[in-house]
């Protein structure tokens, strides 16, 4: 019999006297928290991270909307449509990084430009063991608001492309697709897509895309675009320690993320 139960048997023993039973009672109670906050603390205990396989950026409009990973000033032929893997490796080349280098640890953030580990010391981007982030300029034909979109569109290099996060990883590490947050932070503010959306962790406010028809509004707004003016959003990808799905069975997972982007009017109707 443990001492748990032994405990609770002294409690309703008649032989166990009246205020000894209540601190008994009272330290039943602690036991019983301290069990459940133990059981729903997220974050890895061993060093095992989750790698990132692949990461691709598409632009799923026509000639409005294009990207490039410098700014190329206002002409829009010198940009693309897609971001790929070797265009990322090339930006991380400056960290002596490449994606199969990069392993995510987990680590927080509460405003979508600091992240701390777990004991609150502030980490770096791009370093084996953090998570992973680089810059984008986008350029637009006319005045435009940015959107993630579900809808798969054209594009001149991919045929169909959509916003998708995907491991190969079996059950359980394939929960590594609910503990990952992809922010997007540029001179409108920093927005945060957490794909398959639970209750809010942190301070940090997020955002989901719908199951269904995609809908475009202010809530997954990314940013703004002047006609024919770059500008630069900082893209990061991480792994939230704060969220349950944070934990120990995520470990040694692998991730596939695919951004595609739609331009929209005011009126959050994508220009055709």
């Amino acid at each position: 019999m443990g001492l748990f139960q032994k405990a609770v048997d002294r409690v309703v023993s008649d032989k166990v006297p009246h205020k000894q039973r209540k601190r008994l009672i009272i330290f039943i109670a602690l036991i019983t928290v301290l069990s459940m906050v133990t059981s729903t603390v997220a974050w890895f205990t061993v060093n095992t991270f989750a790698g990132v396989q692949v990461f691709e950026l598409h632009i799923s409009t026509a000639d409005d909307l294009r990207v490039a990973m410098e700014n190329l000033g206002p002409d829009i032929t010198k940009y693309t449509h897609v971001i790929t893997n070797d265009m990322v490796n090339t930006y991380l080349g400056r960290d002596n990084m490449t994606l199969n280098d990069m392993l995510l640890a987990p680590v927080t953030s509460g405003n979508g430009t600091t992240y701390t580990f777990q004991n609150g010391t502030v980490t770096q981007p791009n370093r084996r063991g953090t998570y992973l982030q680089f810059k984008c300029w986008f350029i637009g034909t006319r005045e435009m608001y940015v959107h993630l979109t579900t809808e798969g569109d054209a594009t001149e290099n991919n045929g169909v492309s959509t916003t998708k996060v995907e491991t190969t990883s079996p059950a359980p590490q394939s929960d590594i697709v609910r503990a990952i947050r992809i922010g997007f932070l540029s001179d409108n503010g920093a927005k945060t897509w957490e794909p398959n959306q639970g209750a809010q962790v942190t301070a940090l406010t997020t955002f989901d895309l719908p199951s269904g028809q995609m809908v475009y509004n202010n809530g997954n707004q990314l940013f703004h675009l002047d006609a024919l003016t770059p500008k630069e959003v900082t893209i990061t990808v991480w792994m939230e320690g704060e969220d349950p799905e944070c934990d120990n069975d995520v470990q040694g997972a692998q991730l596939s993320l695919q951004l595609s982007f739609v331009a929209c009017d005011e009126n959050g109707t994508p220009i055709a």
